[in-house]
């Protein structure tokens, strides 16, 4: 009985250090706009995105009310304030990263803004792995609501 468990717990341990390691080594994937808009999802469940054709991964963009400079600025506050990191600001395009707590997973998180529209297309992808248990959707739901309850509370 001793060795069954001290066996089970060898290959928990195993398998928590492999995924460790895995989630510190991922690269970052391909990032960017092509031909000014966000890339599609790569065909795998742990992907979501405004712009995609693909329905089964599409989410709705932010909407904002503001000026565009608000509506950017509040953005970026709202990435900090729910632990993300932003990487890349040029202009009209940002990009961030989220970390998950226990294994350390890094997700890719980019934003999109449509003046004209006053939209700000997302896309959210992990960088491991096929499935994410719905942590990027969840994510950009989080994001659009607790952005569109900062501007309204923000005074121009």
């Amino acid at each position: 009985m001793k060795s069954i468990i001290a066996l089970l717990l060898a290959v928990a341990f195993i398998c928590i250090l492999l995924l460790t390691l895995l989630s510190c080594s991922a690269k970052s994937p391909k990032t960017g706009l092509i031909d000014g808009r966000l890339r599609a999802c790569p065909g795998t469940p742990n992907c979501v995105s405004s712009e995609d054709p693909n329905i089964s991964v599409r989410v709705a963009p932010l909407i904002f009310q503001k000026s565009p400079e608000t509506a950017w600025k509040l953005l970026k506050e709202t990435i900090i304030d729910l632990g993300g990191s932003i990487r890349e600001d040029q202009g009209d395009y940002l990009r961030a990263t989220f970390t998950s707590r226990i294994f350390r997973f890094v997700d890719d998180v980019e934003f999109r803004m449509v003046v004209e529209k006053k939209i700000i297309h997302v896309r959210s992808a992990s960088r491991v792995g096929r499935s994410d248990l719905g942590v990027n959707r969840k994510r950009v739901e989080t994001l659009r609501a607790v952005f569109a309850q900062n501007e309204k509370a923000v005074q121009e």
